[in-house]
């Protein structure tokens, strides 16, 4: 009997309910969350960057920021390679109690110290060299974001034209929506309703007046907007983009995820009216091997190939850089920080089940083979709506897309921050010109684009899942240090832990990526490929190899720091009586 996969979907929102409601409560209380204390967003309002906003407004924000393409082509990769049965376990356990835990306490310790990026944080327990360290792996990461993303959004365009037109359609109502917001200061669930009302009215336009582009031509245009998004004031853009895109985001993640329900009970009463187009059942492996059908270990590569959706570094930047810097009060960074993480696992959830759902004969994945597999997966769901198919994959492209923009320019703008910290305060003329925004943004963009210009993108895909699960590991090694100094009652395994999974997971991912992959099979083997060795070849493995063992270095450094100081406070700690436990003066 086939599998139906309604199943996949209930075991997740079944283990995702009960973290909800049992461990991310507890953690609420671990980190001491009190509305009655100011958050950095009201102390230090400036109109630019410190901004309150809104719990939904911040919600819809950080949850396109966070999702972006990468919990869509992960799942759907370690589908197809492992099964979906180990991709499946991944996410619906790895997600509650590591990613969302890394999010919410990341989101935590940025409220204590001022809105300031775990590089501030890490570096006022362990010292100036590590938070350059820290602040430097975090910034070329962000690079390979904003590359990744840019060429991600490129292809989309050009296979779904429709969602390039929908898209600049609603970038131009959430400026619209800015100034009715903030500078009229207009009734907000009026304008919420005309507005979001506008935004899917945009799919429909889209549909009807593609702009039909290469991928080459849209990756610089999309560069342009995220430069000019990431200088621009929050409220201008990134605040009412997001929350209006979120509606977006929500009807096509909650959409097909209940289209999916609704069709399985359709077809069980034999309901015409709510019946999909196909039966909603697997059509992908459950398992095909340790080694999968590429040849790579399930551990330790499937670990960093589902990054986003389970476990993301990249989060912790954004959770440390803007939303801590618009959040109204503290309780809110629960539903927003440990929520919104579980709202990025759904969408994990929902692109392997796209896969499931379409079938795989191929081996392995990619991007080029991710997104037809979304966006044809995801239109047969919501045919159980009675929504044409033809309607259906161009509404789910343009969701793909508004994740993708999302991610893109709020990247650009963590970039900024994190630049601007590694420079430090303005003394000379090099320091004020490389501080200066526009400068700064446009650094970012030349360099991202000279990454996608050169052809290796699928070289660079493996570098930023590595890199992005150790930036996870630094995260939490900040947020464990962070603790240790705050109070001496403070239990350290619900970071620890992860933090010791993450960091042994990764730099064994890596290490097989740079020696095994590179080094044995390339160099030793001679296993070229098709195209044989080439200089540009040689060239590119070698810079892969040289970028991974940087990575782990700076990454054992840094771990190696932060032991020392937590082992340092703990001794410090035993030696004096145990008092309230309470909050240190950070």
């Amino acid at each position: 009997m086939a599998t139906a996969i309604i199943w996949l979907v209930l075991a997740v929102l079944v283990l995702f309910t009960v973290g909800y409601v049992g461990y991310s409560r507890y953690l609420a209380r671990f980190v001491d969350l009190d509305d009655s204390r100011d958050t950095p967003a009201h102390k230090y309002e400036d109109g630019q960057e410190y901004v309150p906003a809104k719990k939904p407004v911040l919600l819809g924000h950080h949850y396109s920021s966070i999702a972006g393409g990468a919990p869509i082509v992960g799942p759907i990769t370690a589908g197809v390679i492992w099964g979906w049965v180990p991709a499946l376990l991944w996410i619906a356990i790895g997600n509650p109690l590591m990613g969302a835990v890394h999010d919410f306490i990341s989101l935590s310790s940025s409220l204590r110290h001022e809105g300031k990026s775990i590089g501030y944080i890490i570096g006022e327990y362990v010292g100036e060299g590590g938070k350059n360290m820290l602040l430097w792996f975090a910034f070329l990461t962000i690079i390979l974001v904003v590359g990744v993303f840019a060429f991600v959004v490129g292809v989309v365009f050009e296979v779904y034209p429709s969602a390039a037109t929908a898209s600049i359609l609603y970038i131009a109502l959430a400026m619209i929506f800015g100034v009715y917001l903030y500078q009229l200061d207009l009734p907000f669930i009026p304008g919420t309703i005309v507005f979001v009302a506008a935004v899917f009215a945009s799919v429909y336009v889209g549909i009807l007046y593609p702009i039909q582009l290469a991928a080459t031509t849209w990756v610089p245009i999309v560069l342009v907007y995220a430069f000019i998004a990431s200088v621009l004031p929050v409220w201008t853009l990134l605040q009412p983009r997001d929350y209006l895109s979120s509606f977006l985001l929500y009807a096509g993640v909650g959409g097909a995820l209940l289209a999916v329900i609704v069709g399985t009970v359709g077809s069980a009463l034999s309901i015409s009216a709510i019946t999909p187009s196909q039966p909603l059942t697997v059509n992908l492996d459950a398992y095909s091997g340790f080694m999968g059908v590429t040849g790579q270990p399930l551990f330790p590569v499937l670990f960093i190939t589902i990054a986003c959706g389970t476990i993301s570094g990249f989060h912790s930047l954004v959770s440390s850089g803007t939303t801590a810097k618009q959040l109204n009060r503290e309780s809110d960074a629960r539903v927003i920080g440990y929520g919104g993480m579980l709202g990025e696992g759904l969408l994990a959830v929902l692109a392997l089940s796209t896969v499931a759902l379409v079938g795989f004969t191929s081996e392995g994945g990619g991007v080029g083979q991710a997104l037809p597999n979304f966006a044809q997966g995801g239109g047969i769901m919501l045919t159980s709506f009675g929504l044409p198919q033809s309607y259906g994959e161009p509404f789910m492209a343009l969701v793909m897309v508004s994740f993708l923009l999302t991610s893109t320019d709020t990247a650009l703008r963590l970039g900024r921050y994190m630049f601007e910290e590694i420079v430090g305060t303005p003394e000379t003329t090099v320091q004020n010109t490389t501080s200066n925004r526009y400068v700064n943004a446009g650094f970012q963009c030349v360099i991202a684009f000279g990454l996608v210009a050169t052809g290796t993108w699928e070289d660079l895909w493996p570098l930023f899942g590595g890199a992005n699960q150790l930036l996870a590991a630094l995260a939490l090694l900040t947020a464990t240090v962070w603790l240790a100094n705050w109070s001496k009652n403070k239990q350290l395994l619900s970071t620890g832990v992860p933090m010791v999974v993450m960091t042994v997971v990764t730099i064994c991912g890596l290490l097989y990526l740079a020696l095994y992959q590179n080094v044995i099979q390339k160099f030793v083997q001679g296993n070229w490929g098709d195209g044989g060795a080439t200089v540009g070849s040689m060239v590119s493995a070698g810079l892969q190899t040289a970028i991974a063992l940087t990575l782990i270095g700076l990454a054992l450094s840094l771990v190696w720091k932060g032991y020392k100081n937590i082992s340092s406070v703990r001794r410090e700690h035993s030696r004096t009586p145990v008092t309230d436990g309470g909050e240190s003066d950070d």
